[in-house]
């Protein structure tokens, strides 16, 4: 008598923990690189496989593409998708040597007149990209794509010659800023937490802390959220928390909340983790592969800017 094949043992029980249920998420949508990202920033995974994951979207201009950035898809280097390798290369310590070489000689070639970046360089032209990062022939210097560069390499002690010029256009900008959004405000804070004037970047992280209230661009109480005005061409409910500005305890923005308001704003930052483990893309959808694609990334930031304030993600 033939013997019947057993049944398949079934899976075990899933782990209620933030962090068990995010990597399930995480297993689920997401692409290689933010699989080696997750596994080394919350189960002791090395650092080589993160490496070679993200050389996957280097160009041999020295710059990153290939829709590392999920809004700008398409091949081609872009000052964002260099700016997110940065941040990768950062986050698992090898932000130096010919690797970042590399980057400064592409971030040099596609720096405009006064030498800082472009959101979008031209080159994009002819390659989806979302509608609020448009294509333009002659586009101008943004602080949005050059503060968290110059940020990262001053953080990482590189000195290359780009940096001199993309430092002092930081510091022009952000010390005549009268008026800005959220994500400008991030990209300034990105450059103050690691720029070598500390004097400075406290005076100017102050100035640029009252402004953020006085327009009232972080929401202090999450329960009441639309109550406070939308950044325009913003999607709805794009609103920005105090753990926006302030990923961690030591950033400079920090000091522009008080101890209740960050904590509403973590308790509301911890249950905003959905059902199926991921937190939420509030930005702008227009397509299906980003929207997937950035839902891992935002989740692991979650996870990372509970855990640097002492909560419990499992």
């Amino acid at each position: 008598m033939a013997e019947t094949a057993a049944a398949p043992s079934a899976p075990p029980p899933a782990a209620s923990s933030p962090l068990a249920r995010a990597e399930h998420f995480v297993w689920l949508t997401a692409r290689v690189l933010e699989q080696r990202i997750f596994a080394h920033e919350f189960r002791g995974g090395g650092a080589d496989p993160v490496e070679t994951a993200l050389d996957a979207y280097r160009n041999e201009d020295g710059g990153y593409g290939h829709a590392l950035e999920p809004d700008l898809r398409g091949p081609v280097s872009q000052p964002l998708h260099t700016a997110h390798a940065l941040r990768v290369l950062d986050l698992i310590g090898r932000c130096g040597g010919a690797r970042v070489e590399r980057v400064c000689r592409y971030l040099t070639a596609v720096s405009t007149p006064d030498g800082a970046l472009p959101a979008v360089h031209p080159g994009q032209r002819g390659y989806p990209a979302a509608p609020f990062v448009p294509v333009v022939d002659d586009p101008p210097s943004d602080l949005l794509a050059t503060g968290p560069v110059v940020g990262l390499l001053h953080r990482n002690a590189v000195w290359h010659a780009w940096l001199f010029r993309a430092t002092d256009f930081c510091w022009q900008r952000i010390e005549s800023l009268e008026n800005s959004h959220p994500y400008e405000v991030e990209a300034a804070v990105a450059f103050l937490d690691s720029a070598p004037d500390r004097p400075r970047a406290q005076a100017a992280a102050e100035r640029l802390g009252r402004l953020v209230r006085e327009r009232r661009l972080a929401v202090l109480d999450p329960a009441r959220a639309q109550s406070w005005p939308l950044a325009p061409g913003y999607a709805p409910g794009e609103h920005h928390f105090p753990y926006d500005f302030a990923r961690t305890p030591d950033s400079l923005a920090r000091a522009w909340f008080t101890d209740e308001e960050m904590a509403r704003a973590l308790d509301f930052l911890a249950g905003r983790q959905q059902e199926d483990g991921g937190w939420p893309v509030t930005w702008r959808q227009w397509a299906p592969a980003p929207a997937l694609e950035a839902r891992p990334m935002v989740t692991i930031e979650a996870l990372r800017t509970l855990r640097a304030y002492g909560r419990g993600i499992g």
